[in-house]
């Protein structure tokens, strides 16, 4: 039974982003209708309306508030002795919060998608990895959306298809645990691979001599 308080007779549901988000992550960020999440939120959909104009507006509203409460690691030496290091506990802090979150992926791979607050905060994290690795904040940049890129667009793949499998028939079930353990570790190679490849280019570029 929910320990949450029901409002008294005749006074509304507070609707705010968190609870929004809330209510958005437990439907799923590719399930939502204004119907059904206003529901999840115990309003009517008309009541939803007032706070978002549209379900475009609404999944982007849910799809920020889920970005900001991920908790990206902090470029630290400290922790993070060199480059590699931070960028591959980068990636795996990315890959498991697109498996936590499907269709989320969108709005992390477009810039146009992306709101203000979350463009910020990417440019911000880039900034800490440029200061703390001394590099330049166009080499962090590069560096850090490439990465990012092929890691959350693989991760949206990978995550997706080994969700599609609990949809198939029981003949096929029984290859899935293989399936999803050698994609697991291809995924993991790969990426392995493109931050090894990046910081090599990253170095070339660096000591390139000047025309």
């Amino acid at each position: 039974m929910s320990n949450e308080q029901k409002p008294g007779r005749g006074r509304p549901r507070t609707i705010t982003p968190s609870r929004i988000a809330d209510a958005g992550i437990r439907l799923g960020l590719a399930n939502i209708t204004f119907t059904g999440l206003a529901t999840e939120l115990g309003v009517s959909h008309m009541a939803l309306y007032k706070h978002v104009a549209n379900l475009g507006a609404l999944k982007q509203l849910i799809a920020e508030e889920i970005f900001g409460r991920w908790a990206i690691p902090p470029a630290c030496t400290r922790s993070y002795p060199t480059l590699q290091h931070y960028l591959q506990a980068f990636t795996q802090s990315a890959s498991q919060f697109v498996r936590a979150h499907p269709g989320l992926s969108p709005y992390l791979l477009r810039r146009s998608a992306a709101t203000p607050p979350m463009i910020a905060s990417i440019v911000e994290h880039q900034r800490a990895a440029a200061e703390a690795y001394g590099i330049s904040a166009e080499q962090a940049r590069w560096l850090l959306s490439t990465v990012a890129f092929h890691c959350i667009a693989v991760a949206d793949t990978v995550y997706s298809v080994a969700k599609g499998n609990d949809q198939e028939d029981e003949a096929a079930r029984g290859a899935r645990p293989q399936d999803a353990l050698e994609m697991e570790a291809e995924f993991q190679q790969g990426m392995q691979a493109l931050i090894v490849g990046t910081l090599a280019m990253l170095q070339s570029q660096s000591t390139a001599p000047e025309n």
